[in-house]
């Protein structure tokens, strides 16, 4: 699961920093997310240790009889801009001392190689995997690395346009395994009619419910 909503009204890029809480609306896509989920089989709820998936993952452990576990392979991406605001017109992509950052995509240059975001992220699934083995377990994590680790996993190249990610606010990715080996990823949004409008544009891929499986 990606956290809710973020209160954050610099709108900086806040990464790994500490005390961004969720707003009131990510409280409310947190609730609504518990309660899609109360009905499952849920044993184990595991966060990484950033306050705003901790906050994510608490009504999701409450309504179980849970507590949360923190796992630190669950964290967000590590980025140079973090603390700053992104893009051309504010300063930070102006600023010739931040250029030198931006010269390989691929890997990216400017944070956390995409590949070792999967090999951390893919840890923390299997130790959440083998802690509800039989059951279901949550992990809440960030946008970035649980949309590499998807894309890892479907065969995808983990270069992408970040425009393009399917991995919304309080969104469910969902990886089943048959044994220890992944057999399908599901995606849904419990709490798509909470996104803010400039998020949730008709015909946006990710409207209804997917799955994809890979055969037992």
């Amino acid at each position: 699961m990606r956290h809710g909503e973020v209160h954050n009204p610099e709108g900086v890029l806040y990464g790994r920093l500490p005390d961004y809480h969720l707003s009131d609306l990510g409280r409310k896509m947190a609730e609504r997310v518990a309660d899609h989920l109360s009905g499952r089989d849920i044993t184990h709820v595991v966060a990484s240790p950033l306050e705003r998936a901790q906050e994510t993952a608490g009504p999701i452990a409450a309504a179980h009889g849970l507590d949360t576990v923190a796992d630190e392979r669950l964290i967000e991406a590590d980025n140079i801009f973090q603390g700053k605001t992104f893009g051309v017109g504010d300063g930070s992509l102006r600023n010739p001392g931040y250029w030198k950052h931006l010269t390989n995509p691929f890997r990216p240059s400017w944070g956390e190689p995409y590949i070792e975001q999967v090999v951390r992220m893919m840890g923390a699934l299997g130790a959440a995997r083998d802690a509800a083995r039989g059951h279901e377990a949550v992990c809440v994590s960030h946008q970035l690395p649980i949309w590499v680790t998807r894309s890892f996993t479907e065969h995808r190249r983990l270069w992408h346009d970040p425009r393009k990610r399917q991995c919304s606010l309080a969104s469910l990715t969902t990886f089943t395994y048959h044994g220890d080996t992944i057999v399908s990823i599901g995606y849904s949004e419990p709490a798509r009619d909470l996104l803010p409008a400039h998020l949730t544009g008709k015909g946006r891929k990710g409207d209804a419910p997917v799955a994809k499986s890979f055969g037992a």
